[in-house]
């Protein structure tokens, strides 16, 4: 295996009519996939794909946008114990939409109940952070570092003093380079997306973060690299992902993938 897509959706409807050939298409150049659940049931579809395919292993929880549907603990504790569940997550803070006192509480109180969950279970965190649109540094001249980051990191750091050994990844990463530093702080890894190919402004983020402590992703079926933008993303697109980390970085794409690879193998335990 040349990589791993670190976070993909291949039990979302968007792979329902074409899933064992978009398996094999991954698994034909040598792409592995973390798979992620954003409720009960996509993370049981995650465990049972992650099953029956070597190429595939799971993250189960439950994503922000999630929060008015209850929380199933003691569900999500069954599926963490099979063997081939890797993180809990996509759990975290979203503010893009809406941003309400309500909301707001609900998502911190369903984070917190994951990152307890993962603590129990000494599995990483999947965190999905995203902040309000006139947050986004790099999609905005504001340059802040965006809410939901300060709000999430907050709880992360609280907790890091009863869990020393807690870790994850901030998936799809937007944030400024401080951000980035905070999560490096705290022993997470950060992970980018296909959007690094098309949009230039992440690209001082990416030369920041060290390259031991990069993963690379697809969030397919979402946010399609250079040059495949237009079509349905696919785990192996993560391939273009790890070739721009290479060009930022100034090194070959060979060395890139293996040392990424040791990246998501070190997290993840797979």
């Amino acid at each position: 295996m040349k990589i791993v897509d670190t976070h993909s959706h291949f039990n979302l409807h968007q792979f329902e009519h074409d899933l064992p050939e978009s398996i094999a298409s991954m698994a034909g150049e040598g792409v592995g996939t973390i798979c992620v659940g954003i409720d009960l049931s996509t993370s049981d579809h995650a465990m049972r794909l992650a099953q029956e395919n070597p190429s595939i292993w799971a993250c189960v929880g439950q994503h922000p946008t999630e929060w008015e549907k209850p929380f199933e603990e003691n569900e999500f504790r069954k599926l963490l114990s099979e063997p081939r569940v890797v993180a809990v997550g996509e759990c975290g803070l979203d503010y893009f939409r809406e941003k309400s006192e309500e909301l707001m509480a609900k998502q911190k109180d369903l984070f917190l109940k994951q990152i307890k969950l993962a603590h129990e279970a000494d599995l990483p965190l999947m965190l999905h952070i995203r902040p309000s649109a006139s947050t986004m540094p790099a999609l905005s001249s504001l340059g802040e570092a965006g809410d939901a980051y300060e709000d999430a990191l907050e709880i992360l750091e609280s907790y890091k003093k009863s869990w020393p050994e807690m870790c994850g990844t901030a998936h799809f990463f937007v944030g400024t380079k401080e951000i980035a530093q905070r999560f490096l702080d705290i022993g997470f890894y950060i992970s980018f997306s296909g959007v690094i190919t098309f949009v230039p402004e992440y690209e001082e983020v990416v030369k920041f973060v060290p390259l031991d402590r990069i993963l690379p992703e697809t969030d397919a079926p979402f946010a399609t690299p250079t040059p495949h933008r237009g079509k349905r993303n696919q785990p192996e697109y993560v391939l273009e992902v790890v070739k721009k980390i290479a060009e930022i970085k100034g090194l070959s794409t060979e060395e890139t993938e293996v040392r990424l690879l040791e990246n998501t193998k070190k997290l993840f335990k797979i």
